[in-house]
């Protein structure tokens, strides 16, 4: 399979946006997530700040440090999912939203992405789940334990940042300094 990951750019939003119900689709089964009334999740208001950008009035902003980089992934030439990546800190990263299409899941392309996210952004990564969310803790534990050689720390603990209690994983990638 050819895997292509390539950054974003400001015309990829609609594509990402739409990725994204699907995303929350597959989240809502943890999170409660009920479509509206036109039958779409909606986005959250922060989803433009991977791009540097404001989405209007109301928009909830980061914090002035943080910095987002969004990808599109692409598996044999057709879309298959994104990672958000967030810079909290000049070595400190957060895989903010990773999503691949159940069509290529199983299929080793999801641990590519994550490995490749980790070599390209050099520092501290911390990785989230939900904690009903076993499915993705059982994917991030096995990915992050494969690409340290089990080297990481892994807790639960309430991030205000993102208002919730987590199951967090949190290692240092290959290429840090």
């Amino acid at each position: 399979m050819k895997i292509d990951i390539v950054a974003a750019i400001a015309e990829d939003f609609a594509v990402v946006s739409n990725l994204f119900e699907l995303y929350a689709y597959d989240l809502s089964e943890f999170m409660g997530f009920d479509v509206g009334h036109k039958g779409r999740y909606g986005l959250p208001q922060s989803l433009w700040n991977y791009w540097g950008g404001a989405a209007g009035t109301g928009e909830l902003k980061w914090p002035a440090d943080w910095r987002g980089f969004p990808f599109l992934v692409r598996a044999d030439d057709k879309l298959a999912g994104f990672a958000l990546i967030r810079q909290l800190s000049e070595a400190h990263l957060d895989m903010g939203e990773f999503f691949i299409l159940r069509k290529y899941r199983r299929t080793g392309l999801g641990a590519h992405v994550a490995w490749d996210m980790f070599d390209r952004f050099p520092g501290t990564w911390e990785v989230r789940e939900l904690p009903p969310n076993l499915p993705a803790q059982s994917f991030w534990r096995k990915i992050i334990s494969d690409y340290t050689d089990g080297k990481f720390e892994e807790g639960r603990k309430f991030f205000d940042a993102y208002r919730g209690e987590f199951v967090f994983q949190r290692f240092k990638s290959r290429t840090a300094k």
